[in-house]
């Protein structure tokens, strides 16, 4: 073996690249055999335990468990002895910590570029970790929006991956809006998904706020870290858009259901009797949603996943894929229930289901 190898972060789902680092059974220093498990990852639609493929020592752990981490990112080294440097690289891949806003990083040379553009530091986000990339898209850009067919059904989706995707067909299924543009920071102006020209990032929202696009759809998950999610209603809404209600024509939302603005919900889903579903949540394909529950602001409700009569769920929760939450248990606000668990009794607010647990354990 070299005498340094980089452990990377693997990418588990095609169309997802940050996954939740859910458990870090490795400390810098530790010896480590081939085979011995590192970490747990979990995304939307998958859990991975990452085994090492040669024995050695770990060097330069980069992250932390809980932390949102990006296919590719290099995880840690894996040294021949204890006492091997880091390369130049990784030393200068963040400066250091007094010199920045807590919580902030960011490699050298977006720090350098960042400051040759006056960028504001505390406002860069502190839950990811910046790059050049991230930088040059808070540079302002002449905003150049191609001809379109604007009128009172006219909607943009903000966010062109997977979701994005979905929500394209879901929309033009549900045939009461007409999907018009995609707007993402991270995809090319003039491409395409589904279709749909993409617009522009961010930068584009007033223009099209002013050429008359009032309705606008989040499309941007926030599986594992919601900040994304929450800055995007927060720039829909500074640029003034509002937030329609979209259901595809093969769920059922029962007549006594409350639904507010901002709400999706997936094919073959059941939205029951007296439920009441806050702004921004989400009820994915498959899922239900049984009688008197109420679900709290931006919750996700991941498909398949099953909730029994009365079951109350805090605001920014997650439910994984093929959940099931007895009748009358509480889910705190901000917790997280991983894919495939059973929940028996009430979750904290915060509180972490392992994926294919019983709770409580």
């Amino acid at each position: 073996m070299p005498d340094l190898t980089p452990v990377l972060v693997p990418q588990l789902n095609p169309n997802e690249r940050e996954s939740l680092l859910v458990d870090l059974r490795v400390q810098d220093g530790q010896k480590i055999n081939a085979g011995d498990v590192l970490a747990v990852l979990e995304t939307t639609k998958s859990t991975m335990e990452l085994a090492a493929d040669a024995g050695g020592y770990v060097l330069g752990l980069a992250f932390a468990r809980g932390d949102t981490v990006s296919a590719g990112q290099v995880l840690f080294y894996l040294g021949a002895s204890p006492d091997l440097p880091l390369p130049a690289a990784a030393k200068a891949a963040e400066p250091a910590a007094d010199d920045l806003p807590a919580g902030l990083r960011i490699t050298q040379p977006a720090l350098a570029l960042a400051r040759s553009l006056g960028v504001d530091l505390n406002k860069l986000p502190v839950n990811t970790f910046v790059t050049e990339a991230v930088i040059r898209g808070l540079a302002p850009a002449p905003v150049a929006l191609p001809q379109l067919d604007i009128d009172e059904k006219s909607l943009i989706i903000y966010g062109g991956g997977g979701h994005g995707k979905s929500l394209v067909d879901l929309v033009n299924l549900q045939n009461a809006y007409r999907v018009v543009g995609i707007v993402d920071d991270g995809l090319p102006v003039g491409s395409q998904v589904l279709d749909v020209p993409v617009l522009g990032g961010s930068a584009v929202l007033p223009a099209l706020r002013d050429r008359g696009v009032i309705l606008a759809v989040n499309a941007v998950g926030g599986i594992g870290n919601l900040a994304p999610r929450l800055k995007v209603f927060e720039n829909l809404t500074q640029a003034g858009f509002q937030f329609p209600t979209v259901v595809h024509p093969s769920a059922v939302v029962e007549a006594s259901a409350e639904i507010a603005a901002g709400v999706q919900v997936f094919a073959h889903a059941y939205v029951g009797s007296a439920v009441r579903v806050e702004f921004g949540c989400i009820v994915n394909t498959g899922a239900i949603v049984s009688h008197d529950c109420v679900l709290g602001e931006m919750v996700n409700i991941s498909p398949g996943a099953i909730l029994a009569g009365s079951v109350q769920v805090g605001a920014r929760t997650l439910i994984g894929m093929g959940v099931t939450v007895n009748l009358e248990v509480r889910v705190g606000e901000g917790a997280r229930i991983g894919n495939g668990a059973t929940v028996k009794a009430d979750v904290p607010a915060g509180g972490v289901v392992r994926a294919g647990t019983i709770w409580p354990e």
